[in-house]
């Protein structure tokens, strides 16, 4: 009877342990987006995805970068994809963290304006362990395998400034209070200015009395260059090359402070209003205005694209000291007090009203 029992036994046991084995072999589900398993608030009707791009920026203390936060947001829900912004506030550490962050969460796709532009390739090497493709916005990060560079042709901004100096004063003693030198762009900027420049330092028709990065684009560092290089002058300067509007406006106050402020032309970019403001009273010379609803509108559409898997083929390639990075570089434009109209205002980039009525 015992043995009988065993052997009953003995067969239900095995009877569960193949229905268990059966369950097991069920397939199962595959989704299309290697990173991540879809999270259930993305889903869309007919059980798809969305897809996520994270978007990393480095500061919002200047007005141009809080365009393009609201307008790429804009740009990429447009095309029917949802977007997770994070914002460094010039913390290289933070950057790190956050794009961490991103990568944990599953963005598809990962849009980067680097803080550091060395520092940012331990970010964009993290994305392409995970599967995700990363695109360095307005910033090229420097030495790292990065998909694609987004930005303004930043050499030929130079080039307007200088144009625009020189016609005005094409012999004389030239200040140059360049940007971060932790940011590329503002090395590309510089570049473009000494492509310029150079033939008319070589003549000797033009003197650099003063050249300075401005640490973090911090605006009191900015001034004190500028306080720095009227005294090592004597108070005796013909042209200010400024990195952005910023910086300019730190410029012309102390050049104020001195009288010589719509004495001494002094060139910016960004095209921010303050400086359009500066242009039309006299105290600034020219900026270079770069559309930034045509850049977020191009970064917003090939993050999609590449989330999507399509490859992006571009005309022109930037080398980025460790391979050639493929680039979308979109033309900028020189702006003084004979263009407004037609440009930044034409544009809806500032109105009329805040431009001669504030």
């Amino acid at each position: 009877m015992k043995q009988k029992m065993v052997k009953t036994m003995f067969f239900l046991s095995m009877l569960l342990l193949v229905s268990l084995c059966g369950a097991c072999e069920k397939p199962v589900p595959q989704y299309t987006t290697p990173t991540t398993s879809p999270p259930q608030d993305a889903a869309v009707p007919g059980g798809e995805r969305k897809i996520k791009v994270g978007f990393l920026m480095d500061t919002l203390e200047e007005e141009r970068w809080l365009k393009d936060k609201r307008m790429f947001k804009e740009a990429v829900e447009e095309i029917g994809a949802e977007v997770e912004i994070m914002v460094a506030n010039g913390d290289e550490v933070l950057q790190i963290i956050q794009a961490e962050t991103l990568i944990k969460q599953g963005v598809d796709v990962l849009v980067m304006v680097p803080y550091n532009a060395e520092a940012a390739g331990a970010i964009v090497q993290k994305a392409h362990l995970a599967g995700i493709k990363v695109i360095s916005y307005d910033r090229l990060v420097k030495n790292a395998e990065i998909d694609l560079y987004v930005s303004f042709d930043n050499e030929e901004v130079g080039e307007l400034q200088a144009k625009a100096l020189t016609a005005l004063v094409p012999k004389g003693k030239y200040v140059y209070i360049g940007g971060a030198d932790t940011d590329y762009n503002a090395h590309l900027l510089k570049k473009g200015v000494f492509n310029v420049l150079k033939p008319l330092i070589d003549k000797g028709d033009i003197k650099i009395v003063y050249d300075q990065w401005t640490k973090n684009w911090i605006p009191i560092n900015a001034y004190s260059n500028m306080e720095a290089a009227l005294q090592a002058n004597n108070y005796e300067i013909d042209a200010v090359f400024a990195g952005n509007d910023a910086t300019a406006e730190e410029a012309v106050k102390v050049l104020s402070r001195y009288g010589l402020a719509g004495k001494v032309p002094v060139a910016g970019q960004d095209a921010e209003l303050a400086a359009i403001r500066r242009i039309v009273n006299g105290t600034q010379t020219m900026t270079v205005y770069k559309p930034i609803k045509s850049l977020t509108s191009a970064a917003a559409k090939a993050a999609v694209q590449m989330a999507e898997g399509e490859n992006i083929v571009t005309e022109r390639k930037i080398n980025n000291g460790k391979i050639e990075v493929p680039s979308i570089l979109l033309p900028p434009i020189s702006v003084d007090k004979n263009n407004i109209a037609e440009t930044v205002i034409a544009d809806g980039f500032h109105s009329k009203e805040e431009i001669y009525h504030h």
